[in-house]
């Protein structure tokens, strides 16, 4: 058997909002659509399903973030989570440059829960809230010697 990541699936509250701040980090749209019908309802598991989605890649081409906005059935607010909650709570990116990706951020009004730490001699890295409170992980590989 293979096995190969597809993508990962995000609902946001703003698909628009999501897109601008994805994109202006690096990540490209290479797709949209608005998805609802039995099939739908089928994959899913939702009756009535309906939501425009948004599928970006990053620059490299291995990762996908397919953003979905939930027209029907109504989309449920929940607290934010945190990074200690159990399932998935941050999607994560390597940059090249952390700083010019949190001024990025910045502009979106996402910025980083605590600040940017150093992980030995290898990472800078930070967590930030991004848009629909979805935790973003930003790190920058150090120079090695």
């Amino acid at each position: 058997m293979t096995i190969k990541l597809e993508n990962i699936g995000i609902a946001v509250r703003d698909l628009e909002a999501a897109i601008a701040f994805f994109t202006e980090l690096g990540l490209t749209v290479i797709g949209r659509d608005t998805v609802s019908g039995e099939w739908a309802d089928t994959a899913v598991g939702l009756d009535g399903n309906h939501a425009h989605i948004a599928m970006l890649q990053t620059p490299d081409g291995h990762g996908q973030l397919e953003l979905f906005e939930y027209i029907h059935p109504a989309a449920i607010e929940s607290d934010p989570t945190r990074p200690n909650d159990i399932g998935m709570h941050r999607v994560a990116f390597s940059v090249d440059d952390i700083d010019s990706a949190l001024a990025v951020a910045a502009k979106h009004g996402c910025y980083p829960l605590r600040g940017v730490a150093t992980y030995g001699a290898e990472y800078k890295l930070t967590y930030l809230r991004g848009p629909s409170d979805i935790i973003v992980m930003l790190a920058e590989k150090l120079a090695t010697d």
